[in-house]
């Protein structure tokens, strides 16, 4: 996966008031949190840099080079948490968790699909029960996405996890046996589509029936009785 750029400044105050004033200005207020050390580094970011590295390849998961106050050494993170205004849905808070580039993370890719399955040709219907899958790997291995080609797959064939072929260096955090990444499911007759109607009418008319009598009972109950 490509590494994306993103430059910084360090900021002296913290809390509520000193976070509003970053945000009027523009930038969206953060830290930056690295293993072993107890202090964070509070930071501020241009909110329309932040946008874009969320927007690009990577989205949430890319391995970012930070450029802190322009320097010119650039420390390793992945964005570990944003938190969104509620109603503008506009970033308040960025949280980043700087990494080591000789050390293994979890992160998430893309799985993308490839080819046209014979069963599709036949009438089936495509599903793909998996878009995401969880991964173990270097900053500087990670795959822009895994492909699966179900160029092979029938009408009742599945691909699971464990028949795409595992990239040099990266662990499957997912069951690669239980996994569903792709499926292709035998065409529904009108028939089958009637049956299933008059099913769904027959349950919602029962329930109906329920309803009604059970009214009736109760207000019987609740009828005066006379002497």
């Amino acid at each position: 996966m490509e590494r994306v750029k993103l430059e910084v400044r360090s900021r002296e105050g913290r809390g509520g008031k000193d976070a509003r004033a970053v945000r009027a200005g523009g930038d969206i207020p953060g830290v930056i949190y690295k293993k072993g050390v107890p202090d964070a580094t509070a930071i501020s970011v241009n909110a329309r840099a932040l946008r874009q590295v969320v927007a690009g390849p990577g989205g949430m998961h890319a391995v970012i080079d930070l450029s802190i106050d322009g320097g010119k050494t650039a420390r390793t993170a992945i964005i570990k948490d944003l938190q969104l205004d509620p109603v503008r849905d506009t970033v308040l808070h960025v949280d980043l968790h700087e990494i080591p580039l000789d050390e293994k993370i979890s992160t998430v890719v893309p799985v993308h699909l490839e080819g046209e399955p014979h069963g599709v040709a036949m009438g089936g219907a495509l599903s793909q029960p998996t878009h995401e899958v969880h991964i173990s790997v270097l900053p500087t291995a990670v795959p822009e996405a895994l492909v699966a080609d179900i160029s092979a797959l029938e009408i009742g064939g599945s691909m699971r996890l464990a028949d795409i072929p595992v990239p040099e260096g990266v662990e499957f955090l997912d069951d690669p046996d239980s996994t569903v990444i792709a499926s292709v499911s035998a065409p529904i007759s009108e028939a089958e589509l009637e049956t299933e109607a008059d099913v769904e009418a027959a349950a919602a008319a029962a329930e109906e029936a329920e309803i009604a009598e059970a009214a009736a009972q109760e207000a019987g109950e609740e009828a005066p009785t006379e002497e």
